[in-house]
């Protein structure tokens, strides 16, 4: 099996302002390629024993996978929710040139 090399890495927050934030402090320290934010998204989910109901953004981070650690350092560090949602999914195929330019950008 081949070792993944790109992620794409979701998250979620409360507001436009803060999903901004997130993306672009991302994008500019070279810890994602891309950021792509949709929203408002309803979220339903269970919090400290109550079922919940929040209008939420999301975030999709673009990233290989040597540059997930300091990408989630860096969203638990600015991200203001106790327990935020951060979760990464292979990439198992993409267009060559994307995935060139996606390792391109994350380069410190």
């Amino acid at each position: 099996m081949t070792p993944v090399e790109y992620l794409a890495v979701l998250t979620t927050t409360d507001s436009r302002a803060k999903a901004d934030a997130l993306a672009r402090g991302a994008v500019e320290a070279r810890l994602a390629a891309c950021a792509q934010i949709t929203g408002p998204v309803t979220s339903v989910y269970r919090w400290q024993g109550a079922v919940e109901t929040a209008e939420e953004w999301q975030v999709l981070f673009k990233t290989t996978a040597a540059r997930y650690e300091d990408l989630e350092r860096q969203l638990l560090a600015a991200h203001d929710y106790d327990t935020p949602e951060i979760i990464a999914t292979p990439v198992v195929r993409g267009g060559a040139g994307y995935l060139a330019w996606l390792a391109q950008e994350t380069t410190p």
